[in-house]
């Protein structure tokens, strides 16, 4: 599903992934990070499609809710295992959103 975000300015961050060998959990724990990051402040929300990569984006209002989102103490364990124990390579980028062109639905 296509986040609903706000008018911009706000951020993004893109968590771009490969999986090892070992995604026992990582589903579930997946779904859990989901619902505890709408849990928030500053959360806008959230978009994740999965192939050969993955690619998940959240929005945030601003930095310090990126931040706060970071050192959640949850969060800091599951990344933890996500280092040792179900990706492959990952990388972290924070983008600030300047302008979008809003939801257009095609029938």
């Amino acid at each position: 599903m296509i986040a609903n975000t706000p008018a911009p300015p706000y951020y993004a961050v893109i968590f771009t992934s490969t999986l090892s060998n070992d995604t026992d959990g990582y589903e579930d724990v997946s779904q859990e990070m989901i619902k505890l990051a709408e849990q928030q402040a500053g959360f806008l929300g959230f978009e994740s499609a999965r192939e050969e990569i993955g690619i998940s984006v959240s929005y945030w209002s601003d930095l310090e809710s990126i931040e706060q989102w970071k050192a959640n103490t949850r969060h800091q364990v599951v990344q933890k295992l996500g280092k040792t124990r179900w990706y492959e390579s990952f990388i972290t980028r924070v983008s600030l959103v300047e302008r979008d062109s809003g939801i257009h639905t095609i029938s």
